[in-house]
């Protein structure tokens, strides 16, 4: 039953790591790919320790998985607020520096 429930949690992690990068990769902008990477690999790295800690031996060892998870989270809501910062920051000409898309920065301002 263990086996299953860590197959289960290790197979729904792959899922969200997989849309974490599928957003990192389709997404036009650069908050946009750091909300998307950031909240799916919390989640997919939620339930891989999840599964991890079905397996693991001992107390001791489940509260290093959880306490190497909280770690995780808060280094990837530090770093993800960090990089939104510095994108929302004014530019010399003015304007913030990353919320034009990719296909905008291609095309030009008039489409």
């Amino acid at each position: 039953m263990t086996e299953a429930l860590s197959a289960l949690l290790l197979a729904a992690a792959a899922v969200f790591f997989s849309a974490g990068t599928i957003g990192l990769l389709r997404l036009p902008d650069t908050l946009c790919r750091i909300h998307a990477l950031t909240k799916a690999d919390n989640l997919g790295l939620g339930f891989a320790a999840a599964a991890m800690a079905l397996q693991a031996e001992s107390w001791a060892a489940v509260a290093q998985i959880a306490l190497i998870w909280l770690l995780a989270l808060a280094a990837s809501a530090t770093s993800g607020y960090l990089i939104a910062r510095r994108c929302l920051e004014p530019s010399p000409a003015g304007q913030p520096q990353a919320t034009v898309a990719a296909g905008e920065a291609r095309r030009g301002p008039g489409g």
